[in-house]
């Protein structure tokens, strides 16, 4: 607006109303009839890149906003709208400067203060967010919002009792209270109260919920908080009342009976003797207050012991296979942390089936006769046991039973299809899981599992076929669906079979999907930031605020970043793409032949993606026409074979991309750090892989693989000590750390290998026992070979020191290790597999 005269000014004013209205294209004429008796006005230039940029033009979009800059440096509104177009690019660093800068030339403009207060909560600077909030509130210290966040700010900082002065002083300002129960003021009460919790003042919060109690709406969390508080204060008899009364709202709530039980004075995972008869004694009244209440049969269990469980656990597993309820096994295998509750539910199943088999009954008196159906769920339990126990023909035969006495229960073939799979035969796991399917060809979660164990089965296109029956059919790939959807198991599963299969690029792509949908997650939290303060959702949002902060230590990101590592490894160690393990053993003439073949196979491969890539444009332009959309609108995948992430400059520098995230969010987790030395020990930045090494031994010292990256670090620092390579300074840290690493041992890497068996000789672990043989070869290759295969073979010793930790995962993982040694045992170990995993087709 500035030197404008009043008509353009007015205008001007209109095409700002354009945009907050989302009218681009009206604002975007507004803009150019400007433009033609001014052309050299910065607000107005700024503002057409602005709308540029909704219209999907980048490019022009930064160049009219630059533009606008260099002919009006001091305008606010050109400085804003800069922070706008990075915003929309996700460059929020970049926003941010420009916001400041924006407010150097209007320091007290309350939109630019409030998006650089959303911009300072997405990136997490805290300090910086109460301050800016501050400022809002001098400036607005009528506007409710204000306040609430500058309380917000406080408490993400840690200080909760700055944010209870700040809620306490603004509910002091109010001159009209609400007579009647309103939604958002009961929020901001409800979340003054948490702040109070947070503080650890829990009488004052017990206090507080007194004289919020007729303002508040959320009954449930007044009453869930008042027995918490009771609790916490050692007001033992009023908890329990308190405890009493939600167990009669919801009597299935697991936490509520805790609390009763701590209430009663009977807390404490081991209770004594006589605790146990009084907790046993809690539960029978509970249980005939509520007896339709499956938590009050099922937690005696957990406090049972000895003849005490097996009545408790008698009488639980009889009335659950008497109803045919399938997650029974589920419910109880939790406790199988105890041996001995595991031995009595093991004879007790037992003597159901032997009592079934001949009286009808579960006992031998044969004076109730069971259901028929009570037969199949005895069978379906014992087979899940003995599964667990991975005693697989025992589960096979129960199985196999059950499903002649009903051919046509689901449940039964997928039980069938999850022994098969433990068993490590994926192939009869997955036909197993396809007869289920094909029982009921309606259920999705069943359509869901085949198509997982067909991926585990590396049957890619099976998987395909079956996975886009519940997608959408309208679209030219329903494949593209799933992604849409972010779903993520299938993403990890199908990259997790292109890696076994070595097809690095289609397993990258799949890895960067999940990246992607973590991405979307930690984008998508930013409306909440105005939209939560709006409603008064306030502790549900420091909740979302809070799991955004851990969000990259979900499994499914740990175990894609896991994998999407291996594959940016494998490329840094093998740039030229060729898979060692396949012409290990060939003669040179073999060896050529053997690349010819790929050769001719890849280019078999790219004709076939180009040709796919031609039908996809193709039926995206019919779907598009018979829509009514723009083709372009239709998306079609350029790269189906994953081509750019395999001919990535630099492969490391693309793994850290997924390591970064886990070092600042779940930098608790040994992976991360085991990860990060892999990565820089290979970028020869031996100071970074120390600080690594001294993270995972502060979280798990005694980890299997931390041992072998010892002793590979170690390696790694003499030879470059050899080389010359290693700098004084270098050195003298690594020195300096050199005892936290490898205790007395000094530079005798073979004394710390041996002290490092003799430390694990009777813990019975095979992870530890295939690191100490890794190292014990890395160490001297030439020399060590005959001792590593010793220690691999120690495994196979007879007795039940390695049976617990003698998996199959460990027992192909000791068979991965032998191949990479080139040993010539490798046979015989497979015949050890064969025997004890008969079922095993990798062993066969």
């Amino acid at each position: 607006m500035r030197d404008l005269p009043s008509k353009e000014a007015n205008l001007f004013r209109e095409i700002l109303k354009c945009y907050e209205l989302k009218q681009y294209k009206r604002g975007f004429k507004g803009a150019d009839q400007i433009l033609k008796k001014f052309p050299e006005h910065g607000e107005t230039l700024a503002m057409k890149g602005l709308f540029y940029n909704h219209l999907d033009k980048k490019d022009l979009a930064y160049e009219f906003v630059k533009k606008g800059i260099r002919h009006d440096m001091k305008s606010h509104i050109c400085w804003h709208v800069f922070g706008l177009l990075y915003r929309s690019d996700k460059n929020y660093e970049e926003a941010a400067k420009c916001y400041a800068h924006a407010l150097k030339y209007d320091k007290e403009n309350i939109q630019i203060l409030r998006d650089l207060s959303l911009l300072q909560m997405q990136m997490r600077n805290l300090e910086g967010y109460v301050d800016t909030r501050h400022i809002l509130l001098e400036l607005r210290p009528q506007n409710r919002q204000y306040w609430v966040a500058v309380a917000i700010g406080y408490q993400l900082l840690g200080k909760p009792e700055l944010g209870v002065k700040v809620l306490t002083t603004y509910e002091e300002t109010l001159k009209e209270v609400p007579s009647t129960p309103d939604y958002e003021h009961s929020e901001m009460l409800l979340y003054h109260n948490t702040l109070l919790e947070e503080a650890g003042d829990l009488q004052a919060a017990l206090d507080h919920l007194d004289t919020i109690e007729k303002q508040v709406c959320d009954r449930k969390a007044l009453k869930e908080k008042r027995a918490k508080f009771f609790l916490g204060l050692g007001r033992l008899s009023e908890a329990e009342a308190a405890y009493r009364g939600l167990l009669a709202v919801n009597p299935d709530n697991m936490a509520y009976f805790e609390g009763l039980r701590n209430s009663l004075g009977l807390g404490g995972d081991r209770p004594t003797d006589e605790d146990e008869v009084k907790i046993l004694d809690m539960f029978k009244q509970l249980q005939k207050e509520y007896p339709r209440s499956n938590a009050a049969k099922r937690l005696p269990l957990r406090y049972a012991t000895g003849e005490a469980f097996v009545k408790v656990a008698d009488e639980y597993i009889r009335s659950m296979l008497r109803k045919g309820v399938p997650s029974l096994f589920v419910n109880i295998k939790t406790l199988y942390s105890d041996s001995a509750k595991e031995t009595a539910v093991e004879k007790l199943a037992l003597g159901y089936l032997a009592s079934l088999d001949k009286s009808k009954g579960f006992d031998h008196s044969g004076a109730v006769v069971e259901p028929p159906t009570a037969l199949l769920w005895t069978l379906y339990f014992l087979a899940q046991h003995y599964d667990f126990k991975r005693e697989t023909e025992q589960a096979l035969g129960y199985i196999n039973r059950a499903i002649e006495h009903t051919p046509t229960l689901v449940e039964l073939y997928m039980a069938k299809g999850r022994i098969l799979k433990h068993a490590g035969d994926h192939v009869a796991a997955m036909g197993a899981l396809n007869e289920a399917r094909e029982l009921d060809l309606q259920d999705r979660f069943i359509n869901t599992k085949c198509t997982k164990y067909m991926l585990r089965a590396d049957n890619m296109a099976e998987a395909e076929k079956t996975a886009v029956l519940f997608t959408r059919a309208d679209i030219p790939n329903p494949l593209n669906d799933l992604v849409d959807m972010q779903t993520q198991w299938f993403s990890l599963e199908a990259g997790e079979s292109n890696l076994r299969q070595n097809q690095v690029g289609r397993a990258l792509k799949r890895f960067h999907q999940v990246d992607k949908h973590f991405n979307d997650y930690t984008e998508d939290q930013f409306d909440f930031h105005t939209y939560c303060l709006r409603k008064m959702t306030l502790r549900a949002y420091v909740s979302m605020v809070r799991l955004e902060d851990q969000l990259r230590n979900h499994p499914y990101y740990v175990r894609a970043a896991q994998n999407a590592v291996q594959c940016y490894v494998r490329l840094f160690d093998k740039p030229d793409g060729s898979e060692s393990e396949e012409m290990e053993g060939m003669t040179e003439a073999e060896k050529k032949k053997f690349r010819s073949k790929q050769r001719k196979a890849e280019l078999k491969a790219q004709q076939e993606a180009e040709d796919k890539k031609k039908k996809a444009a193709v039926a995206a332009a019919e779907t598009a026409k018979k829509a009514g959309t723009p083709a372009a609108a239709v998306k079609v995948d350029e790269d189906p074979e994953g081509t750019k992430y395999t001919k990535c400059e630099d492969p490391l520098g693309e793994a850290l991309k997924f390591l970064q995230p886990l070092q600042q969010l779940a930098s608790d987790r040994v992976e991360t750090h085991l990860m990060a030395f892999e990565i820089y020990v290979r970028k020869n930045k031996l100071l970074l892989a120390l600080k690594a090494l001294l993270k995972s031994i502060k979280i798990d010292a005694n980890h299997a693989t931390l041992h072998e990256q010892l002793v590979r670090f170690a390696l790694a620092v003499q030879k470059a000590s050899s080389a010359k390579t290693l700098k004084p300074s270098v050195k003298a840290v690594i020195d300096q750390h050199w005892s936290e690493l490898y205790d007395a041992h000094g530079q005798d890497l073979s004394a710390f290998n041996v002290a490092f068996v003799n430390k694990n000789k009777d813990l019975g672990s095979v992870p530890h026992v295939i690191s100490a043989a890794m190292s014990t070869y890395l160490i001297n290759p030439s020399k060590n070979l005959g001792q590593a295969e010793l220690l691999l073979f120690s495994v196979a010793e007879k007795g039940d020191k390695y049976k617990r930790t003698r998996t199959l995962e460990n027992v192909l993982l000791v068979q991965k290790t032998l191949k990479g040694f080139k040993s010539s045992r490798q046979q015989e170990w497979k015949a050890k597999g064969n025997e004890w995993f008969p079922n095993a087709v990798a062993f066969q």
